[in-house]
């Protein structure tokens, strides 16, 4: 059975984002450091890289590596829809949760009102399927989600918001995961894959 894949950027305080959605006070570090950063990142996870984005950084031809869906709540859709873009990663399969958005968005995106966990259960159990479930976001998703979720890529950003989007939003449900390793970055990023325990 594939696994569901929680990668995402979090603060020093938890926060995968700012009260209003805002995720561009994440620093980088300067040119360089940012390039490194973005050029190892992208190297490892190709496939989270939007797909108008993908030309600026090589990627056009780039296979999927380790991600073939993509589910998300309608937050993280959101600032893509607002510049117009209705399908922003069109180079996977797209599931957007959200009780709201029209089911007719896009055809290369499918709109899911109900149940995100029945949705995650059943493309995990998918049989033809060769590569991972990107959980993409939001902190509300991922805490719907959570009993699901196999492993989690965390990029830590040495900044505290202070307020925002939590990187799970749900019940009082402790779950333990194992670091699986571990990489730091001079721009003072952290990139942590964890896997769940089992048992």
């Amino acid at each position: 059975m594939r696994k569901l894949v929680y990668y995402v950027g979090v603060t020093l305080d938890g926060r995968i984002a700012g009260p209003g959605g805002e995720y561009d006070f994440f620093p980088m570090g300067d040119e360089a450091q940012a390039a490194a950063y973005s050029a190892w990142t992208n190297a490892l996870y190709p496939e989270t890289v939007p797909t108008p984005a993908r030309a600026a950084f090589g990627l056009t031809e780039t296979p999927n590596r380790r991600f073939d869906t993509v589910v998300m709540g309608l937050g993280t859709f959101r600032p893509a829809l607002d510049a117009g873009i209705t399908s922003p990663y069109g180079h996977l399969r797209q599931y957007v949760v959200s009780s709201t958005l029209k089911p007719d968005t896009d055809p290369a995106v499918t709109v899911v009102p109900g149940d995100p966990l029945a949705l995650v259960r059943e493309l995990k159990r998918e049989e033809d399927a060769a590569l991972d479930i990107w959980l993409c976001g939001g902190g509300k998703l991922a805490g719907a989600v959570l009993p699901e979720v196999d492993e989690l890529v965390i990029k830590h950003y040495p900044v505290i918001a202070g307020a925002g989007i939590p990187v799970f939003d749900g019940a009082f449900d402790p779950t333990v995961f194992d670091v699986a390793e571990r990489t730091a970055f001079p721009n003072g990023v952290t990139l942590t894959r964890l896997t769940r325990r089992a048992g």
